[in-house]
């Protein structure tokens, strides 16, 4: 088991490369499947969960060849059945059923899994593909999809926390392939589904609107092969920005889109830290004392639940009260009781978590329970005085390209140590 040991309190200083988004790459890998002839993506980011997905792919008969940050995929004859072990251990692969149902008429697809940061139901995935026509149903923990011809349809794909984000991408694919026009009222609009929306179109689909409420998809007979850069990671993006403001430091982000991150932006200077952007890059400075604002988290364009924990990290040390909220996914501030550990006072009141911000932060040993968690002790053990130890970094793996070789390049001491008698 690895942990990252850090020395806090050390100022960032220099510029970092963002990476490929991994939430843009994984359903544009799953795109391949639509096609018999070969795909190429770039800019994709070395991660276990890319790589995890690579496997998925393999295991329904694609080749899939990398080489630095390109990877080339051939599903010249995929299978209609996902491995179960693989595609259960992570949420993303359930973007497969929409591809397979639409190219092979009948797709076989373990529920999936993922962190554990509050209830994912799928049923909207579901509620599209039998929209399409479909006949779906669940079977000893798989998905089970079959149709004789998928056609257009008109639904809503609206749910409880807003849009679904991965049900938009999965219904788009599958429609892609479907006779007639299908219209997504209430779709997704984030940045990653319009990057799936161009490859598609790249590949020969017909798809207008993507990035807004309401998306057309004209279906075509088939899609051919296609060449696609993926577009670079906002929530990396953003944790890197959010460290530089939190250490006191001053670092220039290279390789993003800033308009991607708007609704950050503004939180972060309206809590005093300065964000100047320049050319596609973003510098982010902060020399004096911060302000506490309040943030509540929303589906795109609003706050990204994606980055409520490291924006938190931010508000411990602003003299004063914030209130964060978080309206996505309700089990989302298990990283509060580790931050206490490092002296941060934060209390939960429902979906809310009241941060009195201002006190010191000192380094302890704390245990990472998700992805944008791990990303927030990472943050907290920079700022925080002493030495820090993040258990269970395997979480960092699967959604930052390199995070401990970033840091140091800015300055950070971080070092990942490997520990071979752990029980957690």
């Amino acid at each position: 088991m690895e942990s990252l040991v850090i020395n806090g309190g050390i100022p960032l200083f220099g510029e970092v490369e963002v990476s490929g988004s991994k939430n843009a790459t994984l359903p544009i890998m799953a795109a391949a499947l639509l096609t018999d002839e070969p795909c190429v993506i770039s800019n994709v980011p070395d991660l276990s969960d890319v790589n995890f997905m690579g496997r998925i792919l393999t295991t329904l008969g694609a080749h899939v060849e990398r080489e630095g940050d390109m990877i080339r995929i051939h599903a010249r004859n995929p299978r209609g059945i996902g491995d179960y072990n693989l595609v259960r251990k992570m949420r993303g692969s359930v973007c497969i059923l929409g591809p397979l149902l639409a190219r092979l008429k009948s797709a076989r697809v373990s529920m999936p899994g993922g962190c554990v940061i509050g209830t994912r139901p799928i049923n909207l995935h579901l509620k599209g593909m039998k929209a399409l026509g479909a006949d779906v149903s669940i079977e000893g923990g798989y998905i089970c999809a079959s149709t004789r011809r998928l056609r257009g349809t008109e639904l809503f794909l609206g749910g409880r926390s807003g849009p679904t984000v991965l049900g938009t991408a999965n219904v788009m694919m599958a429609a892609t392939l479907a006779e007639g026009e299908t219209v997504i009222d209430s779709a997704a609009c984030e940045p990653e589904i319009i990057d799936l929306a161009n490859f598609l179109n790249k590949m020969g689909a017909r798809i207008e609107g993507a990035g807004s409420p309401t998306i057309r998809i004209k279906g075509v007979e088939s899609l051919h092969g296609a060449e696609y850069s993926v577009i670079p990671d906002r929530i990396e993006a953003i944790t890197y920005a959010i460290a530089a403001a939190g250490t006191g430091g001053e670092v220039t982000l290279k390789n993003l889109r800033p308009e991607h991150i708007t609704a950050v932006i503004d939180k972060m200077r309206e809590a005093g830290v300065s964000m100047e952007r320049n050319n596609g890059a973003l510098t982010i400075r902060r020399t004096g004392e911060l302000s506490p604002v309040d943030v509540t988290t929303l589906p795109y364009a609003g706050f990204p639940t994606d980055v409520q924990a490291q924006m938190m990290v931010l508000m411990t040390l602003a003299p004063g009260i914030s209130i964060i909220t978080e309206r996505i996914f309700e089990s989302r501030f298990m990283h509060v009781n580790e931050l206490a550990r490092l002296g941060a006072d934060i209390s939960q009141e429902g979906p809310s978590a009241i941060v009195k911000g201002g006190l010191p932060l000192s380094g302890a040993e704390v245990m990472a329970s998700d992805l944008r968690a791990s990303a927030a002790l990472v943050i907290a053990g920079l700022v925080a005085s002493g030495s820090t130890k993040v258990n269970r970094i395997y979480h960092i793996d699967r959604g930052y390209e390199r995070l401990d070789k970033k840091l140091q390049k800015i300055g950070a001491r971080i070092k990942r140590v490997q520990e071979n008698n752990r029980s957690d």
